[in-house]
């Protein structure tokens, strides 16, 4: 059975998440976040806070066992884009997008 939980219009751009997402398919969940206590992004706090999440939905929604949940998928999808303007010389201006993520965790039990 599969457990999924989500963060939504996270702070940072997607392209930095997966870069942390990428590690952690087929890690358990005591694995994961050792590993993400020693990554060296900020967003990684983000990511570890999903991944407790996650772990706390299979427990407390489906009685299942924390020590048998695998990380069976992980992804980052673009969210909003805020779209800001910064004056240049000459009276023109240039784009600044402020870019946010949502982030997807999805837990199976091992060997199912």
């Amino acid at each position: 059975m599969e457990v999924r939980a989500s963060a939504r219009d996270l702070g940072t751009s997607s392209r930095k998440i997966r870069l942390i997402l990428a590690r952690l398919p087929g890690l358990s969940v005591d694995q994961a976040l050792s590993l993400l206590r020693y990554v060296q992004s900020p967003h990684a706090r983000s990511v570890s806070k999903v991944v407790l999440s996650a772990a706390s939905n299979a427990e407390n929604n489906f009685d299942m066992d924390v020590d048998d949940l695998v990380i069976k998928r992980a992804y980052a999808d673009e969210g909003r884009t805020q779209k800001r303007f910064r004056p240049r010389s000459r009276g023109r201006v240039s784009p600044i997008l402020k870019r946010s993520t949502h982030i997807t965790i999805i837990l199976d039990e091992r060997g199912a």
